[in-house]
């Protein structure tokens, strides 16, 4: 039986420290995870308590239902998000932060700053880009 390539829990006794770059680690799915582009706007939205899935639907243009079930599923999965079932009728269903899911709002605060400040810049790199 062989090792991790990088740390995800204790393997034949062997730890690894984890190592986003390596192609087998762990490490590289949640980091694909947390910079998807549909999680990092759900992770957003969610910041400001708990959202019905049709309320997130509304807010995020583009997005088609099967695409946020799946980010949802994934983000859930992930230990990111919370899903509660509410027995009434019709059935509700809220999705809400984890303590990990709110560990990241800083850091998606800071990507959407980024790309709010920098969006000029990078369209006039495109046009420079496209225009060779």
């Amino acid at each position: 039986m062989g090792t991790l390539k990088c740390y995800t829990y204790l393997m034949d006794s062997v730890q690894v420290q984890p190592d986003v770059f390596a192609k087998d680690c762990p490490s590289r799915q949640v980091l694909d995870r947390i910079g998807d582009t549909w999680s990092v706007l759900v992770v957003s939205l969610l910041a400001d308590g708990p959202q019905r899935y049709t309320t997130l639907q509304r807010q995020i243009e583009g997005i088609s239902p099967k695409m946020l079930t799946q980010t949802l599923r994934a983000l859930e999965r992930d230990g990111l998000v919370t899903r509660t079932v509410h027995a009434v009728v019709p059935p509700r269903v809220d999705y809400a932060l984890t303590r990990l899911g709110e560990s990241l709002l800083r850091l998606v605060a800071e990507l959407e700053k980024w790309a709010m400040t920098h969006i000029e810049d990078v369209l006039t790199a495109r046009a420079a880009y496209d225009s060779v």
